[in-house]
Formats: C-alpha cells, structure tokens, sequence
C-alpha cells in the first residue's frame, strides 16, 4: 500500500519504475513524458514491438487478462496505470489490492459501460440526450417509440471510434438496428442531438482532490472519428461555467486520480453528457505543444503523488488526427511542414481508419492558426 506522512501519500520518485497496461499512442506519450522526467517504464502489451514498447524499459508480452504477466509487471513497476478503460477489472481489481494502482477500479468499472455511464450522469443531475437500454427487438421497438429519429444504437461495452454503434435516420434504418441489437447482449438507443456542437473537457486530479482543467477543446468528427480539435473552443461564458461545473462534480463523485476526459454536446446554450474516459485523450493531444505541462506529463505527475503543475494556454490550437489512409501523404510532404508539429505512434500497419498520429498547429491568433491549418489541408488535398 501507499505510505502516508502527515495525510499525504509518499511521493514515487524518479528513478522508479512505471507501469503502463496497453501498448498504443497513449501509453507512448504517458512514457515518453516518464521518461523525459527520469522514471521507468515497462509496458504489458500482446503485441511485439507495440508502439510504447518502442520507447520503454522493458516489455511484458502477455494478453490483458493474463494473472501470470500481471504479476510480472506488479514484480517490475512502483506504480502501475493504464492507457485505454478496456482493461481487465479483476486484474486491475488485484493492483487495486496490492496498493500499486493509484486510480482505483470505479472509474474503469463506469466507464466500460455505457449504462453505467448514464445512470452516474442522471444520479449526479446532469442533462443527458434521451436514451433507453435495450436487449431484444421489442425492447427497441419500445424504445425507438420514444426516442425520435435521428438516433444512434450502440453497444453498452466496447466500441471506439465508430466502432459498435449504427446512426439511425430514417425508417430504412430499423431493421439493421434491429439485428444490431438482437446480435448485442446489450444496447443503448439514444437520441441524436442534431447540429450540436461537441466539447471535451480534459483535467487531472490527485489523489487528495487537487485539480487542474486544461483549456476546453472543440472537437470536429468525420465517420465518427475524432477529426480535429480547436483549442479554445467556441463557447460563450455561461456555456464554459456549466461544463467546468459538471467535470468538477464528475471528479470528486468518482475520486478521480490523473488525467481524465469528458465529451459533452453543446446546444442553444445547453450542454448534455456524452461519455467519458479514465485516461488521457485524443482530444487533449494539443496540450503538449499548447500548454505549459501536458495532459501525459500531469498525469504522471498525479499517480506518482507528486503536485500538479499549474495549466495556462500558451497559444491557440488545432490538431488534426492522421489516419492509414492520410499516412503515406503525410510522409511525402513532411519535408515541406514548417508550421506544424508532427506525431507519428510507430504502428507497423497503416489500416485505413487506424489513428497513426496526428500533428499540432499552435499560434498567436485565429487568423495564423488558420492559415498553418488552410495551407496544411491544400498540401494534403493537392500534392
């Protein structure tokens, strides 16, 4: 278990060892900032050569739920946290135990199902689109009887980035929702907030409740894919106050520890929960050219019992994901980007649609940021 001196738990210092469940993007910028601060690291991940195995100390090549290389890594690390909420909960349950795993298991438990989701936004009071749970057809005929169209069917588990879920605008719809929720234990129609716009809100919180919120980001999707993200957002002041308002109560609910995510829909001044993730995010790529300490830095930051750097907006920003399909075009004008700071994650495969990096605008004003961003979408397009 953690030590504690005068209520305080016992910092991890550099020269520790962390460790990180999941091998992706994320668990890359969570080591590369560990590392940049004299840490660590060691990631459990099934894929050789995973994109945080790239820049750890040592690799566990073993499946999630796998007790043998969950001890292996507990043997390994000081501290352990994760990159993505599809973590096993009895193995996160059994770090829980040991005392290594400063976030806890709640949050991970909420936010791997989205029923559990909506009913923490209803039990806390929060406005939420109108959704009903389903399993059967006639549970969704039921419920699309009270949820008009548009609306979108998802599976309560699982499901990213388009995946496991079916927009619904027309009747043609019915049946392929249908079969979808026949085919899913367990669904969730929820109404669609038509020509709504979309907000996240990225902070990071320890284990004492001290919490920094990064600048609220407006994010643009395509196919169901996080496109591009504004910083700041587009918002008015009373907009801002309820969205703020809401991740504070969500933070101190779940006794949120590091960095967490919020997305939120945002119309005629009105905003309405969407979901949430236990980790950093897509949405708060930005911070690491944009702020003076990113969402990867403060979150290690949190977990290691060490305080949170104070979070100010340097400049404005854009960034934009790079997909499979955008890598190739990438690579040809990289020589020629000047304005923009490139991330590549290190994925052997370039499938189309597979998050492969992205790359950060930042400038004094709207009008620069539009025109690094204008100039780099006509070298795509156009090359």
């Amino acid at each position: 278990m953690n030590l504690r001196v005068n209520n305080v738990a016992t910092p991890i210092l550099p020269g520790k060892t962390i460790g990180i469940i999941g091998g992706g993007q994320l668990g890359r910028m969570m080591a590369l900032a560990a590392k940049y601060m004299g840490y660590f690291t060691v990631v459990l991940d099934p894929i050789l050569y995973c994109p945080t195995a790239q820049v750890a100390d040592h690799h566990v090549v073993a499946s999630y739920d796998d007790m043998e290389g969950i001890q292996k890594l507990m043997d390994l690390s000081d501290v352990i946290t994760y990159e993505f909420e599809n973590v096993d909960v009895e193995a996160a349950k059994y770090i829980e135990k040991r005392g290594k795993l400063p976030q806890g298991t709640y949050a991970l438990d909420v936010s791997q199902n989205r029923k559990r989701e909506k009913e923490l936004f209803q039990q806390l009071h929060l406005p939420i689109p109108k959704f009903q749970i389903v399993s059967s057809e006639l549970a969704y005929q039921e419920a699309i009887q009270e949820i008009s169209l548009p609306a979108v069917i998802k599976t309560c588990r699982g499901g990213y980035d388009g995946k496991g879920q079916i927009k619904l605008q027309s009747q043609a719809d019915h049946q392929r929702a249908i079969q979808f929720a026949n085919r899913h234990q367990l669904s969730i129609v929820e109404e669609w907030i038509s020509s709504a716009q979309e907000i996240s809100v990225v902070f990071t919180r320890t284990t004492f409740g001290d919490i920094t919120i990064f600048p609220i980001a407006e994010n643009i999707h395509k196919d169901h894919i996080l496109h591009q993200t504004k910083v700041p957002a587009s918002i008015n002041p009373i907009v801002k106050k309820m969205a703020l308002t809401a991740a504070r109560m969500i933070a101190e609910r779940m006794q949120v520890v590091g960095t967490f995510a919020i997305e939120m829909f945002v119309k005629d001044d009105d905003i309405y929960m969407n979901e949430m993730a236990p980790r950093p995010h897509n949405s708060g790529h930005f911070t690491i050219e944009a702020c003076t300490i990113s969402q990867f830095a403060q979150h290690i930051r949190a977990i290691c019992h060490l305080p949170l750097m104070p979070v100010k907006l340097l400049q404005q920003a854009e960034m934009i994901n790079i997909l499979g399909e955008d890598l190739e075009q990438i690579l040809h004008i990289l020589p020629t980007i000047k304005n923009g700071y490139v991330h590549l994650y290190g994925k052997s495969q370039a499938k189309n649609k597979r998050k492969m990096g992205h790359v950060t605008f930042i400038a004094n004003d709207r009008d620069e940021l539009y025109t690094y961003v204008k100039d780099f979408k006509e070298m795509m397009n156009n090359d």
